[in-house]
């Protein structure tokens, strides 16, 4: 079944995605958030929810990378542009025949390391679920010791297990709410999200560059003051969430020609690995 994907995006505040919809479904999770309106480059990371293009890093400094605080720019053909510190980022978005696709560029010099990730926080309710290829490995970060049982390894930056239950934490249910908040990065390049009747389907495509999905399922268990509910399904270049912790291939890395392409493609149909 043909099921087209419209995205509207927000080039003033951010570049950020606030709406993706295919037919009666809105799939962004959004919340108010007047003080967006008037951010800037090194303020606090302001969640408005939606989906955000977090470069050159999710977590660390700057706390959501500097895409989000900074104006884009649209052209006559409906690209849109960011100016990083260091880097110049576009992205192109189009719809397909079963969805959309959005092209994305980054240029900067050559040995530049970075992580993107489509921060996407989805709308979704208590029976949904995450597909990925079993097995997977798969990353857990120390606000997961608390629901480990078992001693978090001194030092440790990251633990590793199989997906969908990494060290015995099966992340895969993505409700009801438990009071509880984690992140993973799964060792994988596309996901499909099920939410009774309705999917979507995540895929990502990049030459030479570590690709993954990154998870964040909070349960009502962040922020520590006021918490809520949100999930975020967020295809990755790189394998960490924060950039000053990545190892030699943990992040993406400009070539000689100080270019890198990837291509992120989304279905409203089931696309399951």
């Amino acid at each position: 079944m043909t099921v087209p994907l419209d995205i509207v995006t927000d080039p003033a505040h951010g570049g950020r995605w606030t709406s993706l919809r295919a037919a009666d479904r809105e799939w962004l999770w959004r919340r108010e958030s007047p003080q967006r309106e008037s951010v800037s480059p090194g303020d606090a990371f302001v969640d408005a929810g939606g989906l955000e293009e977090c470069v050159p890093t999710v977590r660390g400094a700057p706390d959501h990378g500097e895409a989000w605080s900074r104006p884009w720019t649209r052209d006559e053909h409906g690209t849109e542009t960011v100016r990083g510190s260091r880097f110049v980022l576009t992205r192109a978005m189009r719809p397909t025949a079963d969805g959309a696709e959005a092209d994305y560029l980054l240029t900067a010099d050559a040995g530049f390391r970075f992580v993107w990730a489509a921060h996407a926080l989805l709308d979704l309710s208590e029976h949904a679920a995450l597909h990925a290829r079993a097995g997977a490995s798969t990353r857990l970060f120390p606000e997961a010791a608390p629901l480990l049982g078992r001693a978090w390894p001194t030092g440790a930056r990251w633990v590793e297990g199989g997906w969908p239950a990494p060290c015995g934490l099966s992340l895969d249910r993505l409700g009801p709410d438990d009071g509880t908040a984690v992140g993973a990065v799964v060792d994988v390049s596309r996901c499909c999200v099920h939410d009774r009747e309705d999917r979507l389907a995540l895929t990502l495509e990049a030459d030479g560059q570590p690709m993954s999905i990154g998870l964040w399922r909070n349960l009502g268990g962040f922020p520590a003051e006021r918490p809520y509910r949100s999930t975020g399904v967020e295809p990755m270049l790189g394998r960490v969430f924060d950039l000053a912790e990545a190892g030699p291939g943990d992040a993406a890395c400009v070539p000689a020609s100080g270019e890198v392409r990837w291509r992120l493609t989304l279905t409203a149909n089931c696309r399951c690995p």
